[in-house]
């Protein structure tokens, strides 16, 4: 598991995306995101607009790898 750092309490779950290099646009997160491509904490979150705050864990659907939010 990546901890990926973030300097507020919260963020957006496209913007996390976008920070953690999971994708390189927010067009490629807004369209993995109404997919049901992407896991928060184990469930299908298709809201561009989840706050998640520290300790959510993100992944991608048919992907192992998992990314944890930190507080930097």
């Amino acid at each position: 598991m990546e901890n990926i750092e973030i300097k507020t309490d919260t963020i957006n779950l496209d913007q996390f995306l976008k920070w953690a290099n999971i994708v390189m646009s927010g067009g490629e997160a807004k369209y993995l995101i109404q997919e049901g491509e992407v896991i928060v904490n184990g469930e299908i979150e298709t809201q561009r607009g989840k706050t998640l705050k520290v300790g959510d864990i993100v992944s991608l659907a048919g992907e192992d790898k998992k990314y944890k939010v930190s507080r930097g």
